[in-house]
């Protein structure tokens, strides 16, 4: 594919006429994308033809032709199909939920993206940035501590917001591009993929479980060889070895919900403008669940939305407390407090601790004070 994109490139600075250049330059881009378009569907046509023949095998040649108790039968039936309901469920709510960008609130006002594209200077571009950044709810820089901009999509990169190469977007909460589901997996649906993995490992371990005594029939030669032979045979094969890759992944993927943590962030630790700090936005193994999951536990295993927040901000551990002892750590994100819950502040880095267990700071002469409770 490269090498055919850079034959195109050299026929078009070859060519002798602007104009041709110019049409020969867009055709080829226009059909490039379509092509990669189409091609970003392959992984996910493969996973829709393997679910469909493992259906076709495991309902007709499994329990049609090869069980013979009609009551074995139909509670494999229904065991399987409640499970294969729910995984696809999840997986096209996946697929089809559109990746969450930053709001217009995030990008330059008028004035300040002109004064931004006039300025040549990064220093001079930065003040620009860090000028409008105050009036938002960002937290994290660069490494080198400058504020996060996208040129691409033209916005200030909310925290644990990045951009997405594939999509051509500013993904909010971004965790990875995944190419089994031909989407960015980030704060929109990152609950409908980690039930996915969830339903798959689960998808397959019914199927072993229910096809492992006539996969062994069969190998012993204890039934005769027909049809289903191979179809079963293949199907035990297949379920496992999509058992062990799948949870594998899903394990991974729990324990980044544990530690509150996106996979670009377990390899590359947010920088706060104290510095890097791995369990930055970590808040206790519970209130992390909750931060994916929602709080309240009957929706926890459907694949509709429940995650808390917006997106945009976060809640950001204090760097003094242990992320695994803390339960609540409020620091203002940008929005207003639920009703009945005291207004949150602001903490930097240089919280002073108090006899109470409160953190208090003095910023422009007023005070914040703030209650830390622990886990039981």
């Amino acid at each position: 594919m490269h090498l055919w994109l850079d034959h195109l490139k050299a026929v078009v600075v070859t060519s002798p006429s602007a104009n041709v250049k110019h049409g020969l330059k867009m055709a080829p881009s226009h059909a490039f994308r379509c092509c990669k378009r189409a091609l970003n569907w392959v992984p996910v046509l493969f996973i829709n033809l393997v679910v469909g023949w493992s259906y076709y095998a495991y309902v007709v040649e499994l329990c049609v032709y090869t069980i013979p108790n009609n009551a074995e039968r139909i509670s494999y039936l229904v065991i399987f199909h409640i499970f294969l309901a729910m995984f696809i469920w999840a997986y096209w709510k996946t697929i089809w939920s559109k990746p969450a960008n930053p709001s217009k609130a995030f990008s330059l006002p008028r004035a300040e993206k002109e004064l931004y594209e006039r300025e040549e200077r990064a220093e001079a571009q930065q003040e620009i940035l860090k000028k409008v950044a105050r009036n938002l709810p960002v937290y994290t820089r660069t490494t080198g501590g400058a504020i996060r901009y996208c040129d691409f999509c033209q916005v200030i990169k909310p925290d644990r917001c990045h951009h997405c190469s594939t999509c051509e977007m500013c993904v909010l909460k971004m965790d990875h591009h995944c190419p089994w589901v031909n989407n960015c997996v980030g704060f929109s649906n990152y609950k409908y993929f980690v039930l996915f993995l969830s339903y798959a490992s689960l998808y397959c371990v019914v199927i072993c479980a229910t096809v492992i005594q006539y996969f062994i029939k069969f190998w012993t030669k204890q039934l005769p060889d027909t049809h289903a032979k191979f179809h079963i045979l293949f199907l035990f094969f297949v379920a496992a070895l999509f058992f062990i890759s799948i949870v594998s992944l899903l394990g991974y993927h729990l324990w980044l919900v544990g530690k509150n943590r996106t996979t670009i962030e377990a390899f590359r630790a947010p920088f706060f403008t104290n510095g890097p700090d791995k369990n930055g936005f970590s808040l206790g193994f519970s209130r992390n669940v909750a931060e994916v999951f929602g709080d309240q536990a009957k929706y926890w295993f459907f694949p509709v939305f429940s995650s808390q927040g917006d997106g945009h901000s976060f809640v950001t551990r204090l760097v003094q407390i242990d992320p695994e002892q803390a339960n609540g750590v409020l620091q203002q994100n940008g929005k207003g407090p639920a009703d009945g819950e005291a207004n949150p502040h602001v903490l930097s880095n240089n919280v002073q601790h108090t006899e109470d267990g409160s953190k208090e700071k003095m910023n422009g002469g007023q005070t914040v004070s703030v209650t830390i409770e622990k886990e039981q």
